[in-house]
């Protein structure tokens, strides 16, 4: 009798296994007619990155090193970006005169407010930015053509 009930149990368990090994079908993940996000001030397509606030540095940091580990030159066409890779280029176009420079990024920053782009010297000199401290700019990544151009003045 024991191993009746010892051979019944077996089998039993064996179609348990069985059951367990047979593969289910997967539903398809849900789909959604949801257009995608987009950040405020991003123009998908244009490679816009937004506007704020640009202001600029010299004099008080020339020499020092950057982010970049390469030495600030206030005579140089580059910019302090918060999150773009080191040696992008990038348009920075015043939206108060029509002026645009294209600048390297090579440091981080600016960490205040509204603003968007911390420039050299140089590249707030182009903009007309000298002496106003800050200025409204729309910032994009340059165009191919530009890349190839070598952003000192």
């Amino acid at each position: 009798m024991r191993g009746v009930a010892a051979l019944l149990l077996c089998g039993a368990l064996a179609g348990c296994a069985m059951a367990a090994a047979q593969e289910l079908p997967v539903a398809d993940p849900p789909h959604s007619t949801a257009a995608p996000a987009t950040p405020k001030g991003v123009r998908t397509g244009l490679r816009q990155l937004g506007q704020g606030l640009a202001s600029w540095y010299g004099a008080a940091f020339q020499g020092k090193r950057t982010a970049s580990g390469e030495p600030f030159d206030m005579h140089d066409l580059t910019a302090a970006h918060p999150w773009l890779p080191f040696g992008t280029l990038v348009e920075v176009r015043s939206l108060v005169n029509g002026r645009t420079v294209t600048v390297r990024i090579n440091d981080r920053g600016p960490f205040s407010g509204r603003r968007v782009i911390d420039l050299s010297r140089a590249a707030a000199q182009k903009l007309g930015l000298l002496g106003r401290g800050t200025k409204p700019v729309e910032i994009r990544i340059a165009d191919a053509a530009e890349r190839s151009a070598d952003p000192r003045p």
